[in-house]
C-alpha cells in the first residue's frame, strides 16, 4: 500500500465536502472510536485487514478481507476492533445525500445495493481476492486523482466514484440473486451435515472445514436462511432430540451425553431455557399426562 495515501483517524460523523470523502485507514494501535452511531449520508466501507466486527441496527458481521460494508444515511452502526495486534486497515467511502440524488437521476441501477441494506438488512457483500482486487484499483485511483490537481479533476472524479458505485451494486446483485441457488444447496447441505454428525465436536470450525469454506461466508449463507445463527439452530436441534429421547424412556444421565452436550449443568440451563421445565418436570408432566389419559 502506498503509505502517503494514508489518512489519520478522524472519529468526526459529517461531511466537509459537499459530495464525497474517501479515505485509506491504517491503524495499528487503538484509537477513540465513536461506538453506535448514525450519520446524514452513504456510507461504504471496504476491508483490508484486522480482527474486527462490524454491527448494523441489530445485525453483527465478523468482518474478512475483502468484505464491502454499505450503511444508509440515518441507520445504526459501529466498527469493533478485538485485537490490535493485527494492523487494522480498510477504505471509507462517504457519499453525500445530494450527490447519490444526482446519481439516481442517471439510473436507479445505482439504488439496487443500498435498497438491499434498507429493505432486507443487506448490509455485506463478500468478495474474493481477485475480485476485491478489481474494487481496490478503482479506490487507489480515485485517492490519487482527490489529491492531485490534473485537467477535469472534478469530472473524472464524479465518472470515477459513478463507476465504483455501479460496480458494487453489480456485485451487490450477483452475490443476491444468481448466487441464491448456491446458497440455498449449501444451507441444505450443512443442515443435513448437523443432522448426521448431531454427536460431534459441530464448531464452526470443523464445519467450515468440511465445506471448505470461510466460516464467515457459511454464517452468513446460514443465518440468511433461517433467520438465527448456525450455534442457535445447532443447540436447538440438540435439545430437541434430547427431548425426544426422554419422552421416550432414555435416562437422562445418558441423552446429554449422547447428543453433543459437555456436560449436565450446561445441558441442564440451555434445556429448561429452551422448553421452560428441567428434564425431570418434563417426565413428570408426561406421567401425570398419561394417568389423565388412563382415567378419561
Amino acid at each position: 500500500m502506498k503509505e502517503k495515501l494514508t489518512t489519520n483517524y478522524d472519529d468526526r460523523q459529517y461531511m466537509q465536502s459537499k459530495d464525497f470523502e474517501l479515505y485509506y485507514y491504517h491503524d495499528s494501535k487503538s484509537n477513540k472510536r465513536t461506538g453506535l452511531h448514525t450519520h446524514p449520508y452513504y456510507e461504504f466501507y471496504f476491508f483490508l485487514e484486522g480482527h474486527a466486527e462490524a454491527q448494523v441496527r441489530k445485525e453483527h458481521y465478523m468482518l474478512a478481507y475483502g468484505d464491502i460494508l454499505i450503511v444508509p444515511p440515518g441507520v445504526s452502526h459501529g466498527i469493533f476492533v478485538h485485537d490490535f495486534d493485527i494492523p487494522y486497515r480498510r477504505f471509507d467511502l462517504w457519499i453525500s445525500v445530494p450527490f447519490y440524488k444526482r446519481l439516481l437521476e442517471m439510473s436507479e441501477d445505482y439504488s439496487y445495493a443500498v435498497n438491499k441494506a434498507l429493505s432486507e438488512d443487506r448490509h455485506v457483500i463478500h468478495t474474493d481476492r481477485i475480485t476485491f482486487n478489481s474494487v481496490l484499483s478503482k479506490l487507489f485511483y480515485i485517492v490519487e486523482e482527490d489529491k492531485g490537481n490534473r485537467f477535469g479533476r472534478e469530472t473524472q472524479l464524479t465518472l470515477s466514484i459513478g463507476d465504483l458505485l455501479m460496480h458494487i451494486n453489480r456485485l451487490a446483485y450477483e452475490q443476491f440473486t444468481t448466487h441464491r441457488i448456491t446458497q440455498d444447496a449449501l444451507y441444505q447441505n450443512i443442515c443435513d451435515y448437523i443432522e448426521h454428525n448431531i454427536d460431534e465436536d459441530l464448531s464452526l470450525d470443523n464445519i467450515a472445514e468440511h465445506f471448505f469454506l470461510s466460516k464467515y461466508y457459511i454464517s452468513h449463507v446460514f443465518k440468511d436462511n433461517i433467520g438465527i445463527s448456525i450455534h442457535k439452530y445447532i443447540a436447538k436441534k440438540r435439545l430437541q432430540l434430547c427431548h425426544d429421547a426422554i419422552l421416550g424412556g432414555e435416562p437422562i444421565s445418558q441423552v446429554y451425553n449422547t447428543y453433543g452436550f459437555d456436560d449436565y449443568s450446561s445441558f441442564y440451563r440451555a434445556f429448561k431455557k429452551e422448553y421452560n421445565l428441567s428434564p425431570k418436570q418434563l417426565i413428570q408432566q408426561a406421567k401425570l399426562n398419561t394417568a389423565d389419559a388412563l382415567h378419561e
